[in-house]
């Protein structure tokens, strides 16, 4: 229908009838809204959000990894990605806010490091790509649906518990007369309770007792590791625990004046001060990752979550040493 030609000439007037400085404003506007819009586009970058649940030395390997992956693969952040970067440090509701902050910025996938991560990506989108990394299976993490499918949306690389069973052994491996194994656990993250549960059952059969204290963050950590001490272990255990993680020498540094050893399934603190472990490579983990979502860049097909490929025995010579331990050949050195 064409415009009522009285009204059509009562807004040109109007127009010219504003302030030359409120006009020109307008125009400048009108032509960065134009570029704004056709920024992503000129930019020729896919989008990548990438959330870390806090700031840990053994989580940023993964990282690394990851992204050696994709620069391996010809994704670079000089040439064709850009990468939003979030880290969490711990807090659930800073979580929540990154995930909303890549929807609302059209991501094409996000990275989701540890647990935590994975757990409020899947819960917040369904609609963007969710690569995993440092996670335990979907199941474990209490993503599955009633009807045992796994989220549309969710790929990358998770590892099982079925190897903390061989890293407990080390225990009786290297320490022949401990009976009571120390651990601490955040009570809100699934995988450790999964993990803690599947202990308390090995340490049974080895004949050992697992003693348990909650440290849900880590402002806790130094308090319950001196629990711990002060109940009488011989072995901290250190399982796959945000917590420990992020707090981890603080651990050590309470496990040491105390003569205690610490043995765990994740391979990557071993560098950071625990004597011994059998499990997860997590340099690896992260490039596994990488590649999964190379194949997603690239295809824009989702592949079912996969598990986790490498593991390995790694041992520190200076805590061997202070332990009188001598790893067997199987044993690398991680220093």
């Amino acid at each position: 229908m064409m415009e009522n030609q009285h009204w059509k000439k009562f807004k040109i007037n109007l127009f010219k009838s504003l302030n030359p400085i409120f006009r020109y404003c307008s125009y400048c506007l009108i032509i960065f809204l134009s570029f704004s819009c056709n920024a992503p586009e000129k930019k020729g970058k896919i989008a990548i959000g990438f959330l870390d649940a806090f700031e840990d030395a053994t989580i940023a390997q993964a990282k690394q990894g990851f992204f050696v992956a994709l620069k391996d693969s010809g994704f670079n952040p000089e040439t064709n990605i850009e990468v939003i970067y979030r880290n969490a440090q711990g807090d659930i509701p800073v979580l929540a806010q990154s995930v909303d902050y890549f929807i609302s910025q059209n991501v094409a996938l996000i990275v989701s490091n540890t647990t935590l991560s994975t757990i409020t990506a899947v819960q917040k989108t369904s609609s963007i790509p969710v690569c995993m990394i440092v996670s335990p299976s979907p199941e474990l993490a209490g993503l599955r649906t009633k009807d045992g499918k796994d989220p549309i949306n969710l790929f990358g690389v998770y590892e099982t518990l079925e190897y903390i069973d061989t890293a407990l052994f080390l225990v009786k491996t290297m320490f022949p007369d401990a009976k009571r194994i120390g651990t601490l656990i955040n009570q809100s993250e699934p995988q450790s309770r999964d993990a803690l549960e599947r202990i308390q059952k090995q340490a049974k059969a080895m004949g050992c007792e697992v003693v348990s204290v909650p440290a849900n963050n880590s402002a806790e950590t130094q308090l319950a590791a001196e629990s711990l001490i002060n109940k009488g272990i011989d072995v901290f255990f250190a399982l796959p625990d945000n917590t420990i993680f992020s707090s981890f020498e603080t651990i050590v540094k309470s496990c040491d004046a105390a003569k205690i050893p610490i043995l765990t399934s994740e391979a990557g603190l071993v560098s950071r001060g625990a004597l011994a472990a059998f499990g997860a490579d997590i340099y690896a983990w992260g490039y596994e990752s990488g590649l999964e979502a190379v194949y997603y860049l690239k295809t824009h097909k989702i592949r079912a979550p996969k598990k986790l490929l490498k593991r390995q025995r790694v041992y520190n010579p200076v805590k061997a040493k202070m332990f009188n331990i001598t790893p067997d050949s199987t044993f690398q050195i991680l220093q």
